[in-house]
């Protein structure tokens, strides 16, 4: 009104994963610790969205301290999913998926160490990115993103459509130079659902290979492979970035243990159960540096993998989301542990490359399934412009009902 220039998100309104620091505005962590704890300062992508013009209305919740894959916590209780109230919205960012999913926020912010941006969005309906390690600033989160974690954390956008998560990159991304799409027509893609640690149900099986259609039928090449290295994923996930969660938390409850909800006292009680000698901090220490090791050999493996074949279409996870406070879900009538079930997500992790959960279709008894698209590091606007050839060929996200 006043012929002054806009920021390219004025007036737009976002919420926030309560993990990420907004100043003057309560960011708890689900922890009782900081239960009432207010920043002065905006994290990074807080920063830079308020800069572009956006308007914060509120935070989302999560799991206590972001622990996957319920969310759950001793300040605000649970988050339900929108589309079967008995059922969990997934984490950790699964707070800021409900809320998208049900048309209370348009867009937000959440963050992801093992698909906990992707596998909410996955049960929820909406699309979500986690962007290559590093290329989003991860300064103002709690818990800090420090040692190991760096490897494999990130801080992307989440949202309904592939065009949003677009949008929100490119000004979380700063001052980072976004690489311009590859041409689609004949680009070469490959898909999988048995990465060798969990097995898929075949509604999600399904899913996958109509994805793995509709980029055929744009041009992709697309053939069925198994990317070099996944089936280490699960494990390197536990060598790497385990010890320092642990760590983590065990510092940040010293002399308030008592403090910690049910998923964080169990944690720490097997921390504490954990050797605490020198000699086992040693060999803990030399189990996580040889994982370190291995992982930048089948890092470098899988980046050479993808020069020929750069996309990859896989689950986002085993299963639908699953009935509150379950610790095992029922795959193909075999059981199978929740964390093991997320395989899929957690391998992008270690490898730190992007990956997009987008929307895909529904299960039989409603449930949204989300489908997987990972690219090579630094090339999300590649994996975008895939995802939104699925989203727009597999219906995209849809209203509840």
């Amino acid at each position: 009104m006043n012929d002054e220039p806009v920021g390219p998100l004025h007036g737009l309104p976002l919420t926030i994963k309560d993990t990420i620091d907004t100043a003057g505005l309560r960011t708890t962590s689900g922890s009782r610790p900081l239960a009432d704890h207010v920043p002065d300062r905006d994290a990074t992508v807080v920063a830079r969205l308020k800069d572009a013009g956006a308007i914060i209305i509120g935070k989302t919740n999560t799991p206590e301290m972001a622990i996957p894959y319920e969310t759950n916590n001793p300040v605000f209780g649970r988050t339900n999913n929108p589309h079967d109230l008995e059922r969990t919205a997934g984490g950790s960012s699964g707070g800021e998926a409900a809320a998208i999913a049900a048309c209370l926020s348009p867009a937000g912010i959440g963050s992801d160490l093992s698909g906990s941006i992707r596998v909410p969005a996955h049960f929820c309906g909406i699309a979500g990115l986690k962007p290559t390690t590093g290329f989003v600033s991860v300064d103002g989160h709690t818990p800090r993103a420090e040692g190991s974690l760096l490897l494999g954390v990130g801080i992307g956008p989440m949202a309904r459509t592939v065009g949003d998560l677009a949008l929100l990159l490119k000004v979380i991304a700063g001052d980072a130079k976004l690489q311009p799409a590859r041409e689609i027509r004949g680009l070469r893609a490959a898909w999988y659902v048995n990465d060798g640690i969990a097995p898929v149900d075949e509604e999600i099986v399904g899913a996958v290979e109509r994805a793995a259609s509709a980029l055929h039928d744009a041009g992709v090449k697309v053939e069925q492979a198994r990317p070099p290295g996944v089936e280490h994923g699960l494990r390197l996930w536990l060598e790497l970035f385990s010890p320092s969660v642990l760590r983590q938390l065990s510092e940040f409850y010293r002399e308030r243990e008592g403090e910690a909800g049910p998923q964080a006292a169990a944690i720490l009680g097997r921390a504490h159960e954990a050797d605490s000698s020198m000699e086992g901090k040693i060999a803990a220490a030399e189990r996580q540096a040889k994982a370190v090791v291995e992982r930048e050999r089948l890092r470098e493996e899988l980046l050479r993998w993808m020069k020929t074949t750069p996309i990859i279409i896989a689950p986002v996870g085993a299963t639908c989301a699953f009935k509150h406070g379950a610790r095992r879900v029922e795959v193909n009538s075999e059981s199978v542990s929740v964390f093991r079930a997320f395989s899929y997500s957690q391998t992008y992790n270690v490898f730190g490359m992007p990956g997009v959960a987008v929307p895909a279709g529904r299960s039989a008894r409603g449930l949204p399934i989300g489908v997987q698209v990972v690219g090579p590091p630094f090339e999300e606007q590649t994996v975008l412009a895939v995802a939104e050839i699925v989203e727009e060929a597999l219906g995209g996200w849809q209203p509840i009902v």
